[in-house]
């Protein structure tokens, strides 16, 4: 396997600067192991509640940046994500890209998904605040700005669910081969996603809980 396909190396994920890509653990036991499981462009009807029903029987938890007009189309799945205790983020709301996005029309389009999930929290609950790029890619104009009030969350670990010749088998694969302390690993609870990552995604549960990693939500701050 090709690494930078599926794993930034450090010295290129520092360029990137005040963008989180790995979350490091602050445990002095280096037996203790965390890691972040996230899934982008939901949330949707036919794929997220079979997620969250894994997730639920394994009883883990996950970070979900979702598309603002699937919260808008199905705040019933949305509302479920936050009622199990799951962590949600921004994804904008049209899943922009944002080098084809002027950056006032890209903030105005995050702007309007941070309204959704502030307007669908439960009453109290603030938004996070946490943000991830449709294709991982942005101007540095939007970074910058997104930067001043938002966590930008990349990954450490890519799965290339979203493409119909991996297989679940490579996928597992891939989580077994690069996942680390600290590593934040992104799957899509999306149709063109489902057939490969559903068939995976318990694989990859059962391997990261006999490797003794404790699993977490992204935090709004660190």
């Amino acid at each position: 396997m090709l690494r930078i396909a599926y794993q930034f190396p450090d010295c290129l994920q520092r360029l990137y600067r005040g963008v989180v890509w790995r979350i490091k653990s602050q445990e002095k036991q280096p037996s203790v192991k965390h890691v972040y499981l996230s899934f982008d462009d939901g949330c949707i009807p036919e794929v997220t509640p079979r997620v969250l029903d894994i997730l639920a029987h394994y009883e883990v938890h996950a970070t979900f940046f979702c598309v603002g007009d699937n919260i808008r189309k199905y705040p019933e799945v949305f509302s479920r994500i936050v009622a199990e205790g799951h962590q949600v983020g921004n994804h904008t709301y049209h899943h922009l890209a944002g080098l084809k996005t002027s950056t006032v029309d890209y903030i105005k389009d995050v702007s309007r998904t941070d309204e959704l999930l502030q307007q669908y929290l439960p009453l109290g609950m603030q938004n996070p605040l946490l943000f991830r790029p449709p294709y991982g890619r942005m101007r540095f104009s939007q970074k910058r700005h997104l930067l001043s009030d938002h966590t930008v969350v990349l990954w450490d670990v890519l799965t290339h669910d979203y493409n119909p010749r991996y297989t679940p088998e490579r996928i597992v694969n891939i989580v077994k081969r690069y996942t680390r302390d600290g590593s934040v690993i992104v799957f899509h609870d999306s149709l063109k996603s489902e057939a490969q990552m559903l068939p995976a995604l318990p694989q990859v549960i059962e391997f990261l809980k006999n490797e003794n990693y404790i699993f977490e939500v992204i935090p709004p701050n660190f």
